[in-house]
Parts: structure tokens; sequence; C-alpha cells
């Protein structure tokens, strides 16, 4: 299966801006953090505590933000949200697009601080949580979806494929993580993403856990 690996994407820090405003005193000007400064501690933070390493890698979350900025995306799904950490990262991207996400997340525990945690990014317009089966919550939603991005259960990988590919816009892209170093677990999966009609796949590495992309043909 590595062997159709295209190539591997290496991503840079992103940069981030702050913003300069007059303060009206003497030429004096006040400096107010970008959104984004205000999620860093935060993430952080999640990463400190993530002892089931649940969350992507911080060069997985800055390429998750870039794509969806530059694809423009309006409406994103997250499989499998754990703590918030790559919700936050893609909530951001949004705020840029005008998107939403809504992420779902099994745990009820880890739902309730994903949600917390995106409160304190304040991403709360953006990025609704919902606690819950993913293959009961799925049907349950309405509309289409341009961006899925999977991190969820890797057994299941296929059929969360095969359940909400269908409901991609076309022109849309289908992610999964982990497709590196843990593609012992989803051979059924990536077999799906390389032969299914009408998609394109290839392989990115941001960092070592590797993501895949599938992107519908319009």
């Amino acid at each position: 299966m590595m062997s159709r690996i295209a190539g591997v994407v290496l991503l840079g820090a992103a940069v981030l801006g702050i913003a300069a405003v007059a303060a009206g005193q003497r030429g004096v000007a006040a400096v107010e953090p970008a959104p984004f400064a205000v999620a860093e501690p935060i993430l952080a933070e999640i990463k400190a505590r993530d002892a089931g390493q649940l969350a992507i890698s911080e060069a997985d979350g800055q390429f998750l933000r870039v794509l969806v900025g530059t694809r423009r995306t309006r409406r994103a799904l997250e499989i499998g949200g754990a703590s918030g950490y790559s919700g936050i990262w893609i909530g951001h991207g949004l705020r840029e697009t005008g998107g939403q996400l809504i992420t779902i997340e099994y745990d009820p525990v880890r739902a309730r601080e994903a949600a917390d945690n995106i409160a304190r990014a304040g991403l709360s317009d953006i990025v609704q949580v919902i606690a819950g089966d993913a293959f009961v919550e799925i049907p349950k939603l309405e509309g289409t979806f341009d961006m899925i991005f999977l991190d969820a259960w890797k057994q299941d990988y296929k059929r969360f494929f095969e359940l909400t590919f269908p409901r991609l816009d076309a022109g849309g892209v289908f992610l999964a993580h982990n497709v590196v170093n843990k593609r012992e677990d989803m051979g059924d999966f990536l077999d799906a993403i390389w032969t299914r009609p009408g998609a394109w796949t290839s392989v990115i590495a941001p960092s070592g856990e590797g993501m895949s992309l599938t992107y519908k043909v319009r």
C-alpha cells in the first residue's frame, strides 16, 4: 500500500500575526492578540494532558488550518473530536472562511472537555460539539459537507467512509488520520479510498502519523 503514496508534504510552522490598534494616547498603539493567539495556550494545555495521545500533531493541525483556508471550506464534519485539539485548528481556519464545523465525540467526558476547550478558544459560534455514537448521529445531520475529517476507531474507518462519502459535495475532500503509523489497522479502508470510482487519493505526512486526502471529482 505504501508504494502508492505519491509524496510527503512538509509544512513549516504557521505564521501568527497580531493586530495593532491605536490607543489614542500620545500615538501609542495598543496591541491586541490575534484570535489564534488566544487558542495557543489552550492547544498546549490539551497536548500536555493528552496521556492517551488522542490529539493530532501540531504539524497536522497547521496543515488542516491551511487546507481549510485555501479551499475556502464552509461546512466541515469531524468524526472523533477527542478533547477539541483538531477542532480548534479547523475552527480557526473556518473563522477565516465564514464556515462551520460539526465535531462528534463518542466519549461524553471528552465531548464535554472539547466543548469547554472550544469555548475558551472563542470558537463556540463556529464549532458545534455533538456527544454520541457517530454512526447514530451522522444520519440525523442535514445537508452535505465540503470537508470531512476522520480520526476515530481505526477498524471503523471503512464504515465511516462508506457512510459519509455520499454526503460529501463534489469537489470536497475526505481526510483520514493515522494512515501511515496505523495503516495495518485499516487495510480495508485504504483499499476503498484507492479504488473508489470518481475519487482521487493521495497520502501526506505533515508529521509521521500521515493523512489520506481523497478528492471527490466534480
